[in-house]
């Protein structure tokens, strides 16, 4: 099942008969990590290549006061571009990566990740490909939470929740976490956003009642 699965997930990985990959993938351990477990932490080294088959992991930051600020998720058919970078530079990790779901996943040994990456033109391409993809969108990320207002990107979030046909079911800290702020600044503006209309508060549960004026605060880029 793992196998079929890996070859779903990875096909370029598993295409052309690469014995350098091949023999990779043999030295591989398939592993499953619980939902809400650490993958790794900042300041641990990193000893793994990991290729996620099923799951979701979140990446964050973490401050020195607590604060965390989400960096970008791991789902099927990926790799870790800090864990590339780590591997490649013989560096510990400068961040953290928790579980959302469960999650399966093959973990490449860095000796083997290694030796494959010097003797397979196929497995250089992958690894590099995946890494600039990757970098890409973190790049991307850190764009918006540097330079986008705090209300477009808020309301940005609660619409796509709406238009997938469900309210927003996360607290107030998640939320922060996400747009890379502090929780007593996306309470307010959903405060702001409950006053005119637009929301409605509850318990971890926030429900869209004017898209059309959430719409213009995303496009304008802030109230």
């Amino acid at each position: 099942m793992e196998e079929s699965l890996f070859a779903e997930r990875f096909p370029n990985l598993c295409a052309g008969g690469d014995e350098y990959i091949s023999k990779l993938i043999a030295q591989s351990q398939p592993v499953k990590i619980p939902a809400n477990e650490f993958v790794f932490q900042s300041g641990t080294p990193c000893q793994n290549y990991l290729l996620v088959l099923d799951g979701k992991i979140r990446v964050q930051l973490t401050s020195a006061s607590g604060r965390e600020v989400t960096l970008y998720r791991i789902g099927p058919g990926e790799s870790c571009i800090l864990t590339t970078s780590c591997l490649l530079s013989n560096e510990r990790y400068p961040a953290e990566a928790i579980t959302e779901t469960e999650v399966v996943a093959h973990a490449m040994p860095m000796s083997g990740f290694q030796k494959t990456l010097n003797s397979s033109e196929q497995f250089r391409q992958f690894v590099f490909n995946s890494f600039s993809q990757r970098l890409t969108s973190v790049i991307e990320r850190i764009e918006a939470v540097a330079f986008t207002p705090i209300d477009q990107r808020l309301a940005s979030m609660l619409l796509q929740s709406h238009e997938s046909g469900s309210d927003t079911t996360a607290t107030h800290q998640a939320l922060s976490v996400e747009l890379g702020t502090a929780r007593e600044v996306v309470s307010r503006h959903l405060k702001r956003f409950e006053s005119r209309g637009w929301i409605a508060l509850a318990r971890s549960r926030i429900s869209v009642l004017d898209a059309p004026a959430l719409q213009v605060v995303r496009d304008a880029g802030g109230l």
